[in-house]
């Protein structure tokens, strides 16, 4: 399965981090491969709450239904997404520094499900370079650095 970690160290506190992360509208923000995304059920930061997200896809755009699975503020949040035909699964975490600020990792995994699976070393090339933009969009809004 197709895998991206990064971390990234920033002066945020690990609440306004959680805060701002954990609501999936500023995905697009930062993620450059991100389109738009817009919470269709839930009020605000909750389990179960879902996000359409449009991502840039090859030869067209996808829109992918989000939900948070799995919320333990301010430390973790889980978001997955699936289709008939791939699964995405996001964490991120929140780790307070001795300085007030952070360090937040995220976690990613995408895979292609079903005969499709077959694409999986593929995607996980492609998935890499997705996953290194968003990585640097993440460093550039938190205005942290690698950790």
């Amino acid at each position: 399965m197709p895998h991206y970690r990064t971390a990234v160290r920033t002066p945020w506190s690990s609440k306004r981090a959680f805060d701002y992360l954990s609501d999936l509208e500023h995905f697009g923000e930062w993620d450059p491969g991100v389109k738009r995304s817009v919470q269709v059920t839930g009020d605000g930061t909750v389990v179960g709450a879902a996000f359409d997200v449009t991502v840039a896809g090859v030869g067209r755009d996808m829109t992918l239904r989000y939900e948070i699975v799995s919320l333990d503020a301010p430390d973790r949040v889980e978001v997955r997404a699936e289709t008939g035909t791939l699964r995405s699964v996001d964490v991120m975490t929140f780790e307070s520094t001795d300085d007030g600020g952070c360090v937040v990792t995220y976690d990613a995994d995408l895979a292609l499900k079903g005969v499709f699976m077959v694409g999986n070393p593929v995607l996980g090339l492609i998935f890499g370079r997705i996953g290194d933009r968003a990585a640097a969009g993440l460093r550039r809004v938190l205005e942290g650095t690698v950790a």
